[in-house]
């Protein structure tokens, strides 16, 4: 593959990182891929594997603000907290329940249902001939819970869902078992979903994906990236690992790390890192049809290669507290009601952090003040979901051409005036 192109470093090495990698390849940039630790070992790794073209409803919904102190108090809910974290945490915290209302809620799934809205296609046009394709699954996406009554409480997601154009199957009683014999009774209620897809190993996945760029002729760094080099205003290089690395363009793909390097090139994010978890439960005697968000755990769990994974709920830890025991433990008392009898060999538990910012919304597109200089960081619940698109999106706007989407919500400095 021709890359004659003006130089890209492309710094972090996910999903997000990656696609825009294979993207601008393709358009005949020269590309380094700049990471601290090898492909896919982050958040690409560890979440869901679920190609959530739906999640287009972000957690900031109406009636969260009532709900949230009873699930901080409450050891039962997903959502856990570490309490000597909260003061830092508190003013982006503030920021971001001032969305749980209907016009922000709507508003973000209106701007997000172009960037997810078809991920599984994406997927498959990104992996096309890298090698990867294998480990791209369609399916459908189920929501389990545990009554009608359950589910009409959600209403205000299934019916925005709904009216962006999501055909919502409901299942309940025999349609349940007809659908899939391995739910139990403690699902008595399912919402379906078709056209999604799940990935059966995402951090082999990213993995491959990254191996084909080095295929074709990219580069990789295994170092931080300690500063953004720039002259008059445009990007001229950057400093990693102590050496000076010249490119052309700079793209920061960093997730909850982006925060940093964003700050020291002008931009001031309101990020902050929301936990997640996953159990594995390896070789399990019972394999679901379908990845299902178990609703009253707020996880999913999907079916991957030699084991399921239930990955999800939200934390506000910190980035170096350690995972309680908590959410496992309730992963794995609600994954016992949902496939009774199921049994495992072992178990495998992991944390992560999604780069979560106050308006749920991306921030993709290029740097004002900064020639050159591009971001595509805090995809939040959808950075798996969103990579291909976003690496498009980012090819596209190195090689100067205008994508087919409204970026305006995804604006880097939508912020800059903001109270």
């Amino acid at each position: 593959m021709s890359q004659t192109g003006p130089h890209v470093a492309i710094i972090g090495a996910g999903i997000v990182g990656v696609s825009t990698a294979i993207w601008a390849l393709r358009d005949g940039f020269s590309v380094t891929l700049i990471d601290r630790a090898d492909p896919g070992e982050g958040t690409s790794f560890g979440n869901a594997g679920l190609l959530a073209s739906s999640a287009i409803v972000p957690v900031t919904v109406p009636g969260l603000l009532a709900k949230a102190p009873r699930m901080a108090l409450h050891p039962g809910t997903p959502l856990f907290l570490n309490w000597s974290y909260l003061p830092r945490l508190a003013p982006w915290l503030w920021r971001y329940l001032k969305h749980a209302n209907a016009r922000d809620a709507t508003a973000r799934a209106q701007a997000i249902l172009p960037l997810i809205g078809d991920s599984l296609a994406d997927h498959q046009a990104l992996a096309e001939g890298t090698g990867a394709e294998d480990w791209i699954v369609p399916c459908d996406y189920l929501a389990g819970y545990s009554s009608r009554a359950a589910y009409e409480a959600d209403g205000f997601a299934w019916d925005l869902r709904r009216e962006l154009g999501f055909d919502v199957k409901l299942l309940e009683a025999d349609a349940i078992k007809d659908y899939d014999p391995a739910l139990g009774p403690a699902i008595g209620c399912v919402a379906c979903l078709d056209g999604h897809g799940r990935i059966v190993d995402p951090g082999q996945y990213v993995k491959d994906l990254a191996q084909h760029t080095q295929k074709q002729g990219a580069g990789f760094v295994k170092a931080e990236v300690e500063a953004v080099l720039s002259e008059k205003s445009h990007v001229r290089g950057l400093r990693a690992g102590g050496e000076v690395l010249d490119c052309d363009k700079v793209v920061i793909t960093a997730g909850v790390w982006s925060r940093t390097l964003a700050k020291e090139l002008g931009l001031t994010v309101p990020l902050a890192p929301e936990s997640g978890f996953h159990l594995e439960l390896l070789e399990p005697s019972v394999t679901p049809r379908a990845p299902m968000m178990v609703a009253d755990g707020k996880f999913v769990i999907t079916p991957m290669q030699g084991r399921l994974r239930l990955a999800g709920m939200v934390g506000y830890l910190g980035l170096r507290a350690e995972a309680p025991k908590a959410p496992y433990q309730l992963m794995e008392r609600h994954v016992r009601q949902v496939l009774p009898g199921l049994t495992w060999n072992d178990t495998r538990r992991w944390i992560g952090h999604r780069p979560a910012i106050t308006d749920s919304c991306p921030l993709i597109g290029e740097i004002p003040g900064l020639r050159s200089a591009f971001v595509g960081f805090g995809h939040d619940h959808v950075g798996l979901t969103a990579g291909p698109r976003t690496g498009q999106i980012l090819a596209q706007l190195m090689a100067g051409r205008r994508p087919n989407i409204d970026l305006t919500p995804f604006a880097p400095d939508r912020f800059e005036n903001a109270s």
